[in-house]
């Protein structure tokens, strides 16, 4: 019962995964990898255009195509990239500031325990 209570998984046990040394070692190597500087900037570079993939999508619609064809899809994705592109600008002659990421719910209830 006090399973129940713990947890929202349906199974009754859980489940260890044992991989093999060589997938192990790969699998450490590549946290320890993610420690360092370098991997820290490129992931930098990769979030940046996640965001804005996001903000295409989310806030313009890019996954929707208003056009038959390739070309006008095209055009229209270019159209998109381009108002992106204008509303980033006139912010930033504005000096908006840019929004900030989002903090979720668990790490807020962490943060009032802490506090």
């Amino acid at each position: 019962m006090a399973i129940a209570i713990c947890t929202q998984s349906q199974r009754k046990h859980r489940t260890v995964t044992i991989r093999p040394d060589e997938q192990y070692k790969a699998l450490q190597q590549a946290r320890q990898r993610q420690l360092t500087a370098e991997y820290k900037k490129e992931y930098a570079r990769r979030a940046g255009i996640e965001g804005t993939l996001s903000e295409g999508i989310r806030a313009h619609g890019l996954r929707h195509a208003r056009y038959i064809g390739l070309a006008k899809t095209r055009f229209q994705h270019l159209m998109t990239a381009t108002a992106i592109n204008c509303k980033r600008l006139h912010n930033w002659l504005s000096e908006l500031p840019q929004t900030t990421t989002r903090t979720s719910q668990f790490v807020k209830l962490m943060e009032r325990s802490v506090s």
